[in-house]
């Protein structure tokens, strides 16, 4: 969905995509995770061992907060330098995954898209894209905003279940099309 709001002529700025080069061999945080987790959490290519440190997080609140103590603030920055260098885009989207639980980027945006579908089905696409057991992908979405809390906090909804990639496309430039139109 993100790619057809660039193709539209919107500029992207990912936060996931931000914290996986952060979290890559010679990232900027791998470092100061190797310190704070131990150095078998950096795999043998350098870069972190991203099921070892979701399985840690999971088992240990005190480790997703100093997780997320070390990459917030970096994500931040990059995030904050990408805008700048994008302030004369004629639109910028910030691909949040967690905005919703973030607390803080609500207030930051001007206009919140969420793109839903049924829980099932959400469980499915990360089993399907991410190799991940049901399980797995049951507990992080556990860990999330809920449905009912990300659906509230948008300005639109697209209900993305059961409709094809030219259908989610007609939804997204008619979003796109009433966003550019307002005032």
């Amino acid at each position: 969905m993100a790619q057809l709001l660039v193709e539209l002529g919107a500029t992207l700025i990912d936060t996931d995509k931000i914290a996986r080069q952060l979290t890559e061999p010679a990232g900027l945080a791998i470092g100061v995770l190797a310190r704070e987790f131990g150095a078998d959490l950096i795999g043998p290519d350098g870069a972190l061992d991203r099921s070892r440190m979701r399985a840690l997080v999971f088992a240990d609140n005190g480790a997703k907060q100093r997780l997320e103590a070390i990459l917030h603030p970096l994500i931040g920055l990059e995030t904050e330098r990408q805008a700048d260098a994008a302030a004369d885009a004629p639109a910028i989207v910030f691909d949040v995954p967690l905005l919703v639980e973030s607390g803080r980027w609500r207030a930051k945006v001007d206009k919140l898209l969420v793109v839903d579908c049924r829980e099932g089905t959400q469980i499915e696409r990360v089993v399907r894209r991410a190799g991940w057991t049901a399980e797995a992908a049951q507990a992080v979405l556990a860990s999330q905003a809920s449905r009912r809390q990300r659906r509230a906090s948008a300005d639109a909804v697209i209900f993305n279940d059961a409709i094809d990639l030219p259908a989610l496309a007609t939804e997204v430039r008619a979003v796109w099309l009433a966003w550019s139109a307002a005032p």
